[in-house]
């Protein structure tokens, strides 16, 4: 009974060391071809955007060139971008996402 009772006073309570994991950012990029229907259309379905939110982001990307849509860890990250592109192939649009890493 000793035994246990000593080794019950070494265990120690540990704090979990839990990291957030890194994010990236899907960023759209201005083309001079895909409708911005089209675009907006892309941001509801894939970001589920409000409209007022997918006009904002579109507009973003028609008059500076580029525009992030949403922040996420890696994989959705990628997966969301691989649905962005793989969509406007689809339609026949030049319009492409890539993925930025964000540096803390």
């Amino acid at each position: 009974m000793s035994e246990i009772t000593s080794f019950e006073n070494k265990v120690q309570e540990l704090d979990p060391k839990t990291k957030k994991p890194p994010m990236f950012d899907v960023v759209l990029l201005n083309d001079d071809f895909t409708p911005m229907d089209f675009v907006v259309y892309v941001l509801k379905e894939i970001f589920n955007l409000t409209d007022k939110e997918a006009n904002e982001i579109m507009l973003k990307v028609h008059n500076e060139g580029e525009a992030t849509c949403g922040t996420f860890p890696k994989d959705l990250a990628e997966t969301k971008s691989y649905e962005v592109n793989n969509l406007a192939k689809i339609n026949d649009h030049p319009l492409i996402s890539i993925v930025k890493p964000i540096y803390d």
